[in-house]
């Protein structure tokens, strides 16, 4: 990789930092082609990206990002999941580490708070924004629900009511 290559390398990363809402730092223990290739499709899927980056230029594109603080993660070998959602990256990564014992979870930020592997994971098991905004338009349909359910209850009473007296009319 020429200097070049390393200058535009960082500007990509620093985009990057400067865009999404958190920053997964995972440690790659031995992961064959399938295995990383199965996890970056999870990510993808989740809606969130994965990289594996030379730590000198991850540590080199955060100076000016609120993720300065992720800079002692970064050691051997290191990868990198994003996401603009605060949870996709963190779920899709915690949920692939329960398959396989080859990937370790060191560590990340949302903004610039710094997470350890523990406050990832709790990060993980929050809802999604989608999760999110599909409970907010439920809580907000509901009552319009009940009050088409209570105006329509009276006429359905009164509807058994006269059902009834025709039925015993009948008898």
């Amino acid at each position: 990789m020429d200097r070049s290559q390393k200058a535009d390398s960082v500007a990509t990363l620093n985009a990057v930092f400067n865009e999404v809402g958190v920053v997964v730092v995972t440690r790659n223990l031995g992961m064959t082609v399938a295995q990383s290739t199965a996890l970056r499709g999870k990510i993808r899927d989740a809606g969130a990206t994965y990289k594996v980056a030379k730590n000198r230029l991850a540590k080199l594109a955060i100076a000016d990002t609120d993720y300065v603080g992720i800079g002692d993660f970064l050691t051997g070998p290191t990868a990198i999941a994003t996401s603009v959602d605060p949870v996709a990256a963190a779920k899709a990564v915690v949920d692939f580490a329960k398959t396989t014992d080859k990937i370790e979870i060191v560590g990340g930020a949302m903004g610039s708070l710094v997470l350890n592997a523990d406050g990832i994971k709790a990060l993980a098991s929050m809802p999604s924004l989608d999760e999110l905004r599909a409970k907010l338009i439920g809580l907000v349909q509901a009552p319009a629900t009940k009050i088409a359910q209570l105006s329509t209850a009276p006429a359905a009473k009164l509807a058994r009511v006269f059902a009834a007296y025709a039925e015993k009319d009948a008898a």
